[in-house]
């Protein structure tokens, strides 16, 4: 689906009804979204976690300040200064847990560690980018921004391209409305023709490589 608005309206504005779409049409919605900047509100973050169960990724702004447990370039560390590494997402107690990193130098010459229980919690609602669904600097999170962010933008630039919307500059709604129905039906004729035509046999078939399968 596409949203047509004036230049002046900011795409994460769209985010909370796009999702609200989806679950209203499709009965289903994603576990994460992957974001480019923290342009989005953090209460429509929090009410998209709480309310959606959808977890909104997205790098810190330079200007953000630190909440605990996260310290100096953004890692967790205890208040002894212990690094932490995230446990899990508690969605009952809207909660993150963290728990002492390995190898845990400090812990052995902690002078709590007598009563430490080297696994902490942390409220989701204190900081919805470090903490949130999926914390800042997590294995999930640097997974999502570094490995499936950066194919969001190009297939967004190859899809204009194809269209031809960056020869485009509509002053008119009537022809802007015109022209997203059009968009949006190549694109879905185009998904279903891949999803119903078979395959064709490339030419190279033969001599692209494969892994050899051995019986068992």
């Amino acid at each position: 689906m596409s949203w047509a608005v004036p230049a002046n309206r900011g795409e994460a504005l769209f985010l909370w009804p796009s999702l609200a779409h989806l679950r209203r049409r499709l009965d289903w919605l994603p576990s994460w979204v992957v974001g480019d900047m923290a342009y989005i509100s953090l209460a429509t973050q929090r009410r998209i976690r709480q309310e959606m169960n959808v977890a909104v990724v997205t790098r810190l702004r330079p200007d953000m300040h630190l909440v605990p447990p996260f310290t100096g370039k953004g890692v967790p560390r205890c208040h002894q200064g212990q690094p932490l590494e995230w446990l899990h997402y508690d969605r009952d107690g809207q909660q993150q847990w963290f728990g002492a990193q390995a190898p845990q130098d400090l812990c052995s010459w902690c002078w709590e560690q007598a009563r430490c229980p080297r696994e902490f919690a942390f409220a989701s609602a204190s900081h919805e980018i470090l903490l949130g669904q999926v914390p800042y600097n997590s294995w999930l999170a640097n997974h999502l921004i570094d490995r499936v962010r950066p194919w969001v933008e190009p297939a967004q630039a190859y899809e204009k391209h194809q269209l031809g919307l960056r020869d485009f500059f509509l002053n008119s709604l009537q022809l802007t409305w015109v022209m997203c129905l059009l968009a949006d039906t190549v694109v879905l004729l185009r998904a279903q023709a891949l999803s119903t035509s078979p395959p064709s046999q490339s030419l190279l078939g033969q001599l692209t490589p494969s892994q050899l399968s051995f019986p068992w």
